[in-house]
This record gives C-alpha cells, structure tokens and sequence, in this order.
C-alpha cells in the first residue's frame, strides 16, 4: 500500500515530479532506507543531494531534490520543488490533514521520549498507532514523522523538543494535537534563557496547536506550573493535572521503588488506581500516570493501558536496565549496568541516581567482598552560566549519599568531584574516550553500574565497553 504517489507529494508541495511514482515510505537516510521510500535530499551535515544516485541504486521509489544531482538522469523519479525542508514541511501538513485520528503531541524538559513511547505502547493496542522514531522532536523530525504517517492511523504521538525560544509553537500548529502534555520544567538548554520561567513560557507554547476541543495535560507539582495552566486555559477545552499536589485531578499517592519494578498508586479523581511499570523510577511512575490521563481523556480502556505499562521497558540509553557476566564458569560473575547515557540535566540526573540507591548490588561474588553502586556521570550541557554550580549540586543530593563511587567524565563534572567527599571520588577524566579504556578495572562482580550525561558527553562509548567486557568474556570462554 503507497503512503505517497507522485501526484500526491507534487500537490502537497508544490513540486514537478518527473515521472509517476508511488512510495511506501519516507526516508533521509541511505544507511536505513528500504526499497520503496521516497528519499529527502536535505542539507544537514551533508548535502543529501551527493545521496540520490546511492538512495536510487538502493530502491527509491523517488527523490525529493531541489536540483538535479550530478549524475542522476532527468528522466530519474525525482520530485523537484524550490526548497527540500520546505518542502519536507508541506509533506507532514498534509499527511496530518488527511489523518481522521487522534493526535498527542508530548514535550517536556525530562522524560518526553520515554513518555511517548510508553504511549505508544498503551495506544498500539487499542488502535492502529504512529509515533515519531527515535527522537525526531525538531524542524525537521516533526514533518517526516507526519509525512511517514499512514492516512488510516487512529491514534498519532508526535514527540516536540526545543532548544531555542520560538521552536515549540510552529511544530506543534503542524501537528494540530488533540490533546497536549508538558511532562515537566527543569533546568535544561538554561544558556538559551534567562531562567525556569523562560523554559516554561517556551514549553507552554505547545498548546497554541491544540486542535478545537483539545485538551492540555500539565504536571502540578513543578513550580512552573501557574505558565503552563494559564497558557493551557487560553488554548484548550479542559485542562487536567497530574501529580502529587492536592487538587490534581491525577493524583499520585504512593511509589514503592524495587528492583526492575516501580509500582504506583494514585487517583484518578475518585476512582482509585493501582500500577506497575516495568522499570525502576519514581519518575517512571509520573510519566506513566501521565499516560494514564491521556488513556483517560481519549476514552481508551484504562485496564488494558495499566496491563500495556507493566510490561513497557523503556528505550535503549534512556534507563534500560540489563545484566552483564563478566564469567559464565562462575556463579554470579556479573555486573548490572543502566544505561541512560542519552540525555542529562540535573532533574534526570536526581532521578537516575534515585534509581541506582534503590538498586541492590550482590556481595561474596566479586574480588571486592561487599557490591557497589558505582556512578560514571558525563557533562550536563547547555546549563549556562549556573553550570559548575549546578554540577556540584548533584553532591547533596539524598540518593548520592549511598552511591559508593563516582567517576566524573568532562570539564564540567569537575565541579562535582571536587564536591564530593573523598572516599566517593573515582576518576575523573576529560572525555568518554580516556574512561571507556579504563572500563574492564572500574568494575567489580557484584556491583550496580549507571552511566548518565549528555549525549554530546558521548558516555555511551563507556556504556559500550563495560559490554565489550561481558561480551568479551562470553566469547573467550564459549
């Protein structure tokens, strides 16, 4: 079945298609393109023109180009138009005008992806359901996840992200949601403003999409949440609170957190609510409650969506939880490792060092008789001017205090091991790279292991190595 036909993406955008085609998908990549897409020739870090001949030969159903390419023949399947992000643009309106479905559209400071991904899960069984890969939450991740998006699609989680003012708004009258969720405000992409009500006016923008009649869905407990309540009034139907705090129509009671477990209880106004999700956080417990309200709103079957988070896990990088042997001829020989090296700020960073201290390490297994919690935090980035104090924070908190050792990737991370007290302090090294080669000795059977930064501290090269080790270990003795 084709998502587009020439004749269709040429109206759409304005564009002379140089042939009759029909494409089955939508693509920007040749690494992941399949047969049958339609490839965007957009200028990211390279031009995606240099791509079309490869993107053709691969099985393209077409290309979507401003030129024609050197050495691509003018009778190719091509789609000329004026501009490629433009024109990607045009695509995603019209794939969201002709969908008859429902549309949630989430962003937050913390926990948007994994928030719409436990979405996805609740939705997907209970209607046919698209939701953006990755995380495709900008100018150009918006429009592809609508122009990717099939016409018969009953229910679409279209994920916002912004790291400037003025970001939000646009993507979010594109994507015309019928209902809109601020999961919460913390302190990240500070240096783009002035201060946290700066982040929340920013956030709060993406209601100015809501379709007529749509709802907002707001989290009460942040001190942000008067901006997200008054913008929310002007633009929607209803508006309806999630948390902790008293009067939210949400309301979150109770978190008991266990190993690979988190199970809630809350209070969807008067009707008592009682959930797990799969995965150990508190924060975990929030979004999905956040879930819950959105389920409740669209009228969704609410015991089928608490059986769906039970068993949701959440993305790779983003708190995955996973055993790692480091000797399969001994009993135990093993490390437990959680990866959430996508993303950092010091609102997540509480929260994943929360998950760590609630973790039990195993003892008598390893060379060290007692199992460790054992910390590796990279950078927090794009904190402005607070940065080294807001690094340094993170020694205070509750959930550091059982954390045995911490290892400091970055300049900025500095400030935190210079904090802390010296039985905690590890290594601290400048990059990812100097502590990836160190990773076979930081690590003993037994221990619990979180690795937390900022993707651009790139300390997913150390969540690499620490498997490199199990890895290595499994091969050399199987």
């Amino acid at each position: 079945m084709s998502l587009w036909t020439a004749t269709e993406a040429a109206t759409a955008t304005g564009g002379r298609a140089t042939t009759g085609w029909a494409a089955t998908g939508v693509s920007i990549d040749t690494r992941t393109l399949k047969p049958g897409d339609l490839f965007l020739a957009l200028h990211a870090a390279r031009d995606g023109h240099d791509f079309v001949a490869q993107a053709l030969a691969k099985g393209a159903a077409a290309a979507l180009v401003s030129r024609i390419p050197e050495g691509v023949a003018p009778d190719a399947p091509l789609l000329l138009v004026a501009d490629v992000q433009t024109a990607l643009e045009a695509l995603g309106r019209a794939g969201r005008a002709r969908m008859r479905g429902r549309v949630i559209a989430v962003t937050g400071s913390v926990g948007k992806t994994s928030t719409k991904e436990m979405l996805r899960a609740v939705l997907s069984h209970q209607g046919r359901t698209h939701a953006a890969e990755a995380s495709y939450n900008n100018h150009w991740g918006v429009p592809l996840t609508l122009a990717r998006m099939p016409a018969d699609t009953q229910f679409a989680v279209i994920e916002i992200g912004m790291n400037h003012p003025g970001e939000i708004a646009p993507l979010s009258r594109m994507a015309r949601p019928h209902l809109a969720l601020v999961t919460t405000v913390a302190a990240a992409h500070l240096e783009a403003f002035e201060n946290l009500e700066g982040i929340a006016h920013e956030k709060a923008t993406i209601f100015e999409g809501l379709e007529p009649g749509g709802v907002a869905l707001v989290n009460t407990d942040i001190s942000t949440a008067a901006i997200l309540r008054e913008t929310a009034a002007r633009h929607a139907a209803r508006v309806i609170g999630f948390g902790t705090a008293r009067g939210a129509h949400h309301r979150l009671l109770a978190v008991d957190l266990h190993d690979g477990a988190t199970v809630a209880r809350a209070r969807a106004w008067r009707t008592p609510l009682l959930y797990k999700i799969g995965v150990t956080g508190r924060h975990f417990a929030m979004n999905g409650l956040a879930v819950l309200a959105a389920a409740h709103v669209l009228g969704l079957d609410r015991a089928v969506a608490i059986a769906d988070l039970a068993n949701w896990a959440p993305p790779e990088g983003r708190g995955t939880r996973e055993r790692l042997v480091l000797d399969l001829a001994a009993d135990g020989m093993s490390i437990d490792l959680i990866d959430d090296a996508f993303n950092a700020n010091p609102e997540s960073m509480a929260a994943a060092l929360e998950v760590l201290a609630a973790s039990t390490p195993r003892n008598d297994v390893g060379r060290v008789s007692n199992g460790r919690r054992i910390a590796i935090l990279g950078d927090m980035l794009e904190l402005g001017t607070t940065e080294t104090a807001l690094h340094a924070a993170l020694a205070t908190l509750p959930a550091m205090q059982t954390v045995d050792e911490v290892h400091c990737v970055g300049p900025r991370m500095h400030a935190l091991w210079q904090a802390l007290p010296e039985h905690k302090r590890g290594r601290h090294v400048a990059t990812a790279e100097d502590l990836a080669a160190e990773a076979h000795r930081l690590i003993d059977a037994g221990d619990v292991v979180l690795v937390k930064g900022s993707k651009g501290s790139r300390v997913s090269l150390v969540v690499a190595a620490l498997r490199r080790v199990g890895r290595g270990m499994e091969e050399e003795r199987g």
